[in-house]
Formats: structure tokens, C-alpha cells, sequence
């Protein structure tokens, strides 16, 4: 008689085989891709995130804590908020999920009431709304995802009060509003972002930290040894800061890193298609599509780079350059719905210039020029953006 062994469909679950703990499953591996779309060089935090989120979806999260406790150190203009609100946008479908505490706002112990709201026998307590309610925490719940997003931005400019706040939610998971009510953070993570050490570390780069550095870096060894000096320095000034009892508390410290000309084009790329995302957002009929040449997108490179205020004065210089010039041809009739418009840099005005290629495109060939991201924002358009029954000819309107 002849016994017959169980064959193994997948080549990890039969008896002997070697285990691979670095696979992630399907849902993180979703939210790894999706951050990457969305954040630009920063690999580290992207995986203390991912690694996070599929610790909290296996159940192996300490239990009575928050999910995960952040502190990401670097300089303004780097992504810290940014990954934050892409983190919120890829699981619960907005960046506006992100329950933000300015710091700024919290530098008198006194201002803490505006968190968790004034105590009984106070002038005014029943009109106090605390910021930290476990509404607060749920109202962006969905069936499939139940994660909340808290993020204390600027941690460094808050008072002392705010820090011991922080003590028992980082540690327990839990905070007592003014009216006695509890509130649950044991479905939560909470970010922490600081520019401590920002002055160290540009002093220790050289040519600063920010969107600006390492462009000429060629040598990954290099590289990795300064990425490393870099995230000691960040790691010692908020050591300097703050106590024990404070940094015992977190989970992970990332310190980002600064980008290369590689990630300052990719980065480009993302805004142009936000800006993309908004003309179709914008609704009435009026979407259309422009495309920019290497040209323009140089053009834009060079007024947007600063060592000193980061990805924030390239999306500045967007705005100023492609986006104000863009509102104008929208109001004044010269682009209209289903238009292709070519943005281009011409050298003797030292000015982008923009012309139409084509008109009345229909919703499905707009669609698939645009990219992957963008395509559902042209599919909502569609709904107000009537089919035009002309064929598409070309015709030029020059602005500079």
C-alpha cells in the first residue's frame, strides 16, 4: 500500500522550508506602494510605518498602547508631515484624517485645556470642545480600516505640560479629558515631528540638508556614512531635550534624509500631478490636461530648489509659475474643457510659456494621458464634462 504525501501549493508551507520574515502581506505591501507613489526618498520611515501597521493587523501590537509611537527628526522642508498625511490618504481615503496639534499653540501649560478641555467649575467648560475626544479619534473610521492619525507637529516649541501629557498616552494609551471621560489610543498612531538638530546637521553636510544636498554625491558608501552621522546627530539633539522618560516612551526615531537630483525630479513630477489632480477637482467642465517639457520642468527645478526651506519652496514655486499663469487662461476662456495644453520655457523671456495642442479631447483619451493617481479625478470630471462630437484640431494660444 502506497501512502500518499500532502503536496504544498506554496513551496513556504512545506514541512522543512526556510521562512522569509521579511515578506510583508498584501495590505502593508498595499500601503508600501502607495507611500512610495506618494513620498520621495525617505525608505526608512516608509518602513517603520509599514512594519507598524502590519504588526497592528496580525494582533501583535502591545496591548492597552497606542499602535505605534514616531518621532521623526530633520529639517523643515524634508516630508515629515507629508508622510503622515500620505500614511492617512492611502488607508482612509483623505489627508485631512491627520487630528494635527500645532505645537506652536501649546508653549503655556495653561493651553493644554484646549486639548482635553476645561475641568467641572470652570467659567465656560461645557463650551469647551478638547481636541483630543475620542470623537475626534473615530470620525474618519471606516469599516475596513478602524486607525486613528495623531500628529503633534513642532514637538519641541510645547511646554513642559503638554510633554507629561504625552507620558501616559504614549505609555498607557489613555487620557482623562477635564469632565473625567476616557479616551482610547490603543487604535492609534501617534507621530511626532521636531527640527532638532536641523543647524547640526547642515553644519555636518556642508552644503546643508533639505531637497538641496547630496545632489552631487555620486558614492553610496559615502552616502550611507554620512546618512548615518546625520541620523546620530538628529537622535543626540533630541536626547538633549528631552528626558528619559520621554524618549523611553517612543517606538522608532527616524531622522529623514536629504535628497538627490533624482528625488527632487520625482518630487516634481508628484506636484505637477497634484496640480493635475486640481484642475479635475475643479469641476464646471473645465478639466483638461497640460503636459510639461524637461525644459519647464528644469525651469522649475532651479527656481524651486533651496538648501534652506525644502520641498515647500518648490510647491511654491509651482504655484507661482505654473499655477497663478494656469488661473488666468482659465478665467479669461483660453482653456476650456478638454484642451491639451503644452508647457514650455522659453529662455529669452526667462518665462514658461503655454499652447494648445489639441482640443476636445474625450474623457477617456485625457484619461490615459494623465498618470495612474489622477485617472479617477478625470473619471469624476467626466460626470460634468460633455462628450465633444468634433475632432480634435489643433490650434496655439501663447502666453508667457
Amino acid at each position: 500500500m502506497t501512502t500518499m504525501l500532502p503536496t504544498f501549493d506554496n513551496p513556504a508551507l512545506a514541512p522543512g522550508a526556510m521562512l522569509d520574515p521579511s515578506r510583508t502581506g498584501q495590505e502593508a505591501s498595499s500601503l508600501e506602494r502607495s507611500l512610495r507613489q506618494m513620498v520621495v526618498g525617505q525608505d526608512e520611515a516608509i518602513a517603520q510605518i509599514v512594519n507598524i501597521y502590519q504588526m497592528h493587523l496580525t494582533g501583535l501590537c502591545a496591548p492597552q498602547r497606542p499602535v505605534g509611537n514616531f518621532l521623526f527628526l530633520g529639517p523643515t522642508g524634508s516630508g515629515k508631515t507629508r508622510i503622515v498625511e500620505a500614511a492617512a490618504e492611502a488607508l482612509l481615503g483623505t489627508e485631512r484624517a491627520v487630528v494635527k496639534i500645532d505645537c506652536a499653540e501649546f508653549q503655556h501649560s495653561h493651553e493644554i485645556a484646549k486639548l482635553i478641555g476645561s475641568p467641572p467649575g470652570y467659567l465656560g467648560h461645557r463650551e469647551t470642545h478638547p481636541l483630543l475626544s475620542q470623537e475626534m479619534l473615530n470620525q474618519h473610521h471606516t469599516e475596513r480600516v478602524r486607525l486613528s492619525f495623531v500628529l503633534f507637529d513642532e514637538i519641541e516649541k510645547a511646554s513642559d505640560a503638554l510633554w507629561n501629557l504625552l507620558l501616559g498616552i504614549l505609555d498607557k494609551g489613555t487620557l482623562t479629558l477635564g469632565d473625567n471621560r476616557k479616551v482610547d489610543f490603543s487604535r492609534t498612531m501617534i507621530f511626532m515631528t521636531s527640527n532638532l538638530g536641523a543647524k547640526e546637521m547642515e553644519a555636518l553636510a556642508g552644503k546643508g540638508l533639505g531637497f538641496g544636498a547630496a545632489l552631487e554625491r555620486a558614492d553610496p558608501r559615502a552616502d550611507a556614512a554620512m546618512g548615518a552621522k546625520v541620523s546620530r546627530t538628529g537622535v543626540e539633539a533630541a536626547r538633549r531635550k528631552f528626558t528619559p522618560e520621554f524618549m523611553n516612551r517612543l517606538d522608532k526615531i527616524v531622522v529623514f534624509q536629504p535628497l538627490g537630483e533624482a528625488e527632487l525630479r520625482r518630487i516634481l513630477d508628484i506636484e505637477l500631478g497634484m496640480v493635475q489632480r486640481r484642475v479635475f477637482e475643479s469641476g464646471a467642465g473645465r478639466g483638461f490636461v497640460f503636459t510639461a517639457s524637461p525644459a519647464a520642468k528644469d525651469y522649475l527645478l532651479s527656481q524651486g530648489t533651496d538648501v534652506k526651506y525644502g520641498a515647500r519652496h518648490l510647491k511654491r514655486a509651482i504655484e507661482r509659475l505654473l499655477g497663478q499663469p494656469m488661473s488666468n487662461l482659465i478665467a479669461t476662456g483660453q482653456v476650456r474643457g478638454g484642451d491639451l495644453i503644452r508647457v514650455d520655457y522659453e529662455p529669452a523671456g526667462a518665462a514658461l510659456t503655454f499652447q494648445r495642442e489639441a482640443e476636445g479631447l474625450p474623457v477617456r483619451a485625457m484619461a490615459e494621458m494623465v498618470d495612474e493617481p489622477v485617472r479617477p479625478w478625470v473619471r469624476v470630471a467626466a460626470a460634468v464634462l460633455p462628450e465633444p462630437a468634433q475632432k480634435m484640431t489643433a490650434r496655439s494660444s501663447r502666453r508667457a
